[in-house]
């Protein structure tokens, strides 16, 4: 039997002049041979011989091994490059001579050439090797990271019922929550974030807010510049809705609420009834 998409270690049954045929030597059937081209075959090598080797499809959907090591093996994730777009889906660079697939429907954003995508790699329903950007499942949960460390990550998908999901460091499983989710945050983007949680599953919680005494400084000036982009008068005051208070800041209602706060005690503005002004 042999094992798709993962390395094997195989035994020699006979060498040809188009490389050497490989055997299961745990057992198996004396029909079940794989070839390993010739110019991959190990200086050497004769028949009785065990060679470890990946196990993959050619163009002609034949099973195949080679003694390179690709970029990405089943079950796993990665970051790779996109070669080339067709009519199905991107072709992807996993380190071996075939392309690998990466089909419309399972791509979470659209890819261009030269993009890099973090994916999976998994075994299709027609027995065939394909990567996929639903990479939730895949993701690791097993880390030694701190509440309240700084992390890089990538952002996967973005979810309007939960926010956005993340990959940190390309390996571990995160999700920013929707109540988290302020600024310009798009899929396939790197972010710096903040741990606030990890889950007793070990999924980490992130947000891409600084602490909040560092935070609300940024945010006075945030709204400071706003108001001085109205001319100094600012046409709504802090019980504004929380639909504006997006619109215009990209801030909760409470972060909106603590900046102006910020600037009044520092009598840089007044609140009427209407309006937030300039002093």
């Amino acid at each position: 039997m042999f094992n798709l998409g993962e390395n094997q270690l195989l035994r020699v049954v006979k060498i040809a002049d188009h490389g050497a045929y490989l055997a299961d030597p745990e057992g198996g059937s004396r029909d079940e041979r794989i070839l390993l081209p010739i110019k991959q075959v190990p200086e050497g090598t004769k028949a009785g011989s065990e060679i470890n080797v990946f196990i993959y499809k050619d163009s002609k959907d034949r099973l195949i091994a080679t003694v390179n090591t690709p970029l990405i093996k089943k079950g796993e994730t990665a970051v790779l490059k996109v070669k080339e777009v067709g009519k199905i889906g991107a072709f992807v660079d996993w380190g071996l001579e075939k392309d690998l697939l990466l089909p419309y429907r399972e791509q979470t954003y659209r890819l261009h050439p030269g993009d890099e995508c973090l994916v999976a790699l998994y075994i299709d329903k027609s027995s065939r090797l394909c990567l996929t950007m639903n990479v939730y499942d895949y993701l690791d949960t097993d880390h030694n990271y701190r509440v309240g460390e700084e992390v890089e990550g990538r952002v996967y998908l973005i979810s309007d019922n939960f926010g956005a999901f993340v990959a940190v460091d390309d390996e571990y499983s995160a999700l920013i929550p929707k109540k988290e989710l302020f600024g310009d945050v798009r899929e396939g983007q790197k972010i710096h974030a903040r741990i606030i949680e990890i889950r007793d599953d070990g999924k980490l919680t992130l947000s891409i807010r600084k602490k909040a005494y560092i935070q609300m400084d940024e945010d006075a000036e945030k709204v400071m510049k706003v108001i001085e982009a109205f001319d100094g008068v600012l046409p709504f005051n802090d019980k504004a809705s929380p639909e504006t208070i997006k619109r215009e800041f990209n801030m909760s209602k409470n972060e909106f609420k603590r900046a102006v706060g910020r600037l009044y005690k520092e009598r840089r503005i007044e609140i009427t009834d209407k309006s937030i002004r300039r002093l």
